[in-house]
């Protein structure tokens, strides 16, 4: 039995559609804060768990009868390794002989602009020490968040300008690294694993910038800039200082290569080569490019 967390959330939703072509629908659990967000997945007749990552009760009570949870990382900054610790705890209590979780592909933590990547790691080290088996999935950071760095549609008209300098990151699809995550599941060993899933290749933002202009006929430029420079323009555009250092934390990283770096294992669990970044912009900017055809 395999209980997913988070799972109305998109990462977790490409997880249990791969699980329900290869398992039956008895042996996938679904654990929802809101199950008013998930009346698709109790339609499709999966077993719901309710409960948050705070509230120790519904922890305890969701992992009854579970072999594998897939614990999806929380999003609250500075409370989630405590929520994170949450489940590690209830699982161990409850039997659970292994836990994966999510977590990302970094150079070198120890050397992280962006803090809150810190939290994962701590996260591992948990895992660790608590004795159970675990799966660890070092994600790459997701092609689909392009559009978010880039301002989306909008980075067609005016470029992109990003003090990411020519640094390079091995982008992959959420959805296959789902995929991916689903497929080592079912397959689990007794052993204890990592895996990096990333694309096949790195690549950036002036491929990203290059890749546009291909797909939509216009000159697309890419612009490194200056941190303060960016954080000034941000500002004006009325973004938080918090959100702000949070994405120049990104972009100093990306800059600096910690994004920089390429494993296999994605395309082994997948049984193919990942989407390319061309391909996958084709897909992730589908609407409005067939927008602009007409």
């Amino acid at each position: 039995m395999i209980l997913v967390t988070g799972a109305t959330g998109q990462i977790a939703t490409a997880v249990i559609t791969t699980l329900l072509r290869q398992l039956p629908i008895s042996q996938i659990a679904a654990f929802v804060r809101n199950p008013a967000k998930a009346s698709q997945l109790q339609a499709q007749g999966l077993d719901l768990r309710i409960g948050s990552y705070d509230d120790l009760d519904s922890l305890d009570r969701a992992l009854q009868g579970i072999d594998t949870v897939l614990l999806i990382s929380g999003t609250e900054e500075g409370k989630r390794v405590q929520q994170h610790q949450n489940v590690i705890d209830a699982a161990k209590k409850a039997g659970v002989k292994r836990i994966a979780y999510t977590s990302r592909n970094l150079r070198n933590p120890a050397t992280l602009a962006n803090t809150l990547m810190h939290e994962h790691f701590e996260t591992e080290e948990a895992i660790k020490a608590s004795g159970m088996a675990y799966t660890i999935f070092r994600n790459a950071l997701y092609m689909d968040a392009i559009p978010q760095f880039i301002g989306g549609a909008r980075g067609f008209e005016r470029g992109i300008t990003l003090p990411a300098g020519d640094g390079n990151v091995a982008f992959a699809l959420r959805s296959e690294q789902g995929e991916a995550m689903a497929n080592a599941l079912v397959q689990m060993s007794n052993e204890s694993q990592i895996y990096a899933l990333t694309g096949s290749e790195t690549w950036s933002f002036a491929d990203v910038a290059q890749y546009l202009s291909e797909l939509t006929g216009q000159a697309i430029a890419y612009t490194p800039i200056e941190g303060s420079a960016f954080a000034a323009n941000l500002k004006q555009r009325g973004l938080d200082e918090q959100v702000i250092q949070r994405i120049i934390g990104f972009m100093t990283d990306i800059k600096l290569g910690q994004e920089d770096q390429v494993s296999a294992s994605l395309e082994t669990l997948l049984g193919r080569k990942p989407v390319d970044l061309k391909a996958g912009l084709s897909i992730i900017f589908a609407e409005t490019l067939q927008a602009n055809e007409h």
